[in-house]
């Protein structure tokens, strides 16, 4: 009996802690339980996982510790200080490298350049540096998309336009997108793009794979591994989604690897400056030299890695630009009337042919380029990001960082900072990017971290820059777009910063006269 009277106060004890407790936090979104920490607050907030981060980073100051439960390695430093970002991302780059726990997380990446540290990182970025600089890469990348606008998106949405019904933008230019980095990587387009929409199975792979690695960064590492070895929960669908992936891609190479071997000393051609082309090509050229030989893995892993690169930010960005633009009118006016004012267009009242804008002539369009800057100040592709000391540090927060303490910077806060872009920081404003001489306004990368900051900035910037700008060009001169008002549009739980429901929308043929101002 004395037992349970022991067991009884110490229930009754507990109870008036956890009460007095909540009392005290109740008007916060930080709550600290005892044992299991913020988890409770955490798993409540998954939905809205990227404002519930804004929040507690900025209710803490700009940094704040972040606590897991008890015995579990979910305790981390969140951050959008940008004096932080820019410490642990440039001064200081060689204390942090990506480690052993990103890769664990990231493992179907493989050994790719996401996943890889040291000189294995250095060589596969000087390698990307020297296939995507050449010219004629250049040039067929610009014609690649170009191609897949006039053939693919414009006539969907000239289809859409005509039968009058609601499409989900976000599924159309993951499509394109997706279609669009399968043949700059690969050199093979999967066709996802038509106006049957068709399903394609290794298309809709990756995005499941990209929720489960989301997955892994919001609860405990334990948690998620017993799922992985029980095959229950999101982990279950990984080993599919990844087969299905490599089925693919492995597909892809051995096609490329034959005709590659078949054509011998034919004269080169446009069509054979895909990626996979390039990487054989100089693994064929190292072998030769006997210090290379064929890995198949190494392709895989570097496709894989860069058409998650090149499919998700782009197609995420065009999916936010679009909503953005039609909730303000104005900046869809302002975009119309430069493109009347610089381009150099054919459009006649009676000519009901759809117009394809090129690479050089959306060069001209600056204030469509801050449009997009202030789609991804507010909306970054990828949203966080996350490293590990490999010796103690002190941050210039005065946070002190113990060797392999979890850092994570929330890119979506600091879109939102206002000590970095002021009092109207959650407006959408482009004009904040122009200069006084009609140029775009430089925000050094550790404030404006769309494309990373540091040694691993995004080398393809300027190449996504190029195609989001054909394609919203397109998009916008030859048709209006409008979000559908009843339809919600929240940010997804993954670490792509898509739309969880879609971006539902009508489109409608602009009038032929809105073109007939410009001269060719």
């Amino acid at each position: 009996m004395a037992v349970v009277g022991y067991v009884e106060i110490l229930v009754a004890a507990l109870c008036f802690l956890l009460v007095r407790h909540w009392r005290l936090h109740r008007n916060t979104v930080i709550t600290v339980w005892p044992v299991v920490g913020m988890l409770p607050d955490i798993l409540r907030n998954v939905p809205r996982m990227h404002e519930y981060i804004d929040e507690v980073i900025k209710r803490g100051g700009g940094t704040i510790e972040i606590k897991g439960p008890w015995l579990t390695n979910l305790d981390f430093l969140g951050t959008n200080d940008p004096l932080n970002v820019r410490h642990i991302f440039n001064q200081s780059f060689e204390k942090y490298p990506k480690g052993p726990e990103f890769k664990i997380i990231f493992e179907p990446l493989g050994d790719g350049i996401f996943n890889s540290d040291s000189d294995l990182w250095k060589d596969q970025r000087k390698m990307f540096q020297l296939l995507t600089g050449q010219t004629k890469f250049v040039t067929y990348m610009e014609k690649t998309i170009q191609r897949k606008v006039i053939n693919g998106l414009l006539p969907v949405l000239d289809h859409v336009s005509t039968t009058q019904i609601q499409v989900d933008l976000q599924d159309v230019f993951q499509r394109l997108t997706f279609d669009n980095i399968c043949l700059l990587v690969l050199g093979f387009d999967p066709l996802c793009l038509s106006i049957d929409f068709p399903k394609v199975e290794h298309e809709k792979a990756l995005d499941e794979i990209e929720e489960i690695f989301f997955h892994r960064h919001v609860i405990p590492e334990i948690w998620w591994k017993l799922q992985k070895w029980l095959q229950i929960g999101k982990e279950k669908n990984l080993p599919r989604a990844v087969k299905v992936l490599d089925d693919f891609i492995y597909k892809c190479i051995s096609l490329k690897r034959r005709e590659i071997t078949s054509r011998n000393s034919r004269i080169k051609e446009e069509t054979d400056f895909d990626l996979l082309t390039s990487y054989i090509e100089e693994e064929e050229k190292q072998k030769q030299m006997g210090c290379f030989t064929d890995s198949d893995k190494f392709l895989r892993d570097t496709a894989l890695n860069l058409m998650v690169a090149g499919r998700d930010t782009i197609g995420a960005t065009l999916t936010w630009f679009f909503w953005l633009v039609s909730k303000h009118p104005c900046v869809e006016t302002k975009i119309l009337e430069e493109m009347k004012e610089k381009l150099q267009v054919v459009k006649h009242e009676d000519d009901d042919h759809i117009i394809s804008l090129g690479a050089e002539e959306v060069r001209k369009l600056v204030y469509l380029h801050a449009a997009l800057c202030e789609t991804l100040r507010l909306y970054p592709p990828v949203p966080i990001n996350h490293k590990c000391p490999t010796q103690a540090d002190t941050l210039p927060s005065g946070h002190h960082i113990k060797a392999n303490q979890r850092i994570l910077f929330s890119f979506y806060s600091m879109g939102r900072r206002e000590e970095i872009w002021g009092k109207d920081c959650s407006e959408f404003k482009p004009e904040r990017w122009i200069s006084d001489d009609g140029g775009i306004v430089y925000v050094p990368s550790y404030k404006f971290t769309a494309f990373n900051t540091g040694p691993r900035t995004c080398l393809g910037k300027d190449m996504g820059f190029i195609q989001m700008k054909m394609i919203a060009a397109s998009i916008l001169w030859n048709y209006q777009v409008k979000a559908v008002e009843e339809h919600p549009v929240i940010p997804n739980t993954s670490i792509i910063l898509y739309m969880q429901h879609g971006l539902k929308v009508r489109v409608s043929k602009r009038c032929a006269a809105v073109g007939s101002q410009i001269k060719g």
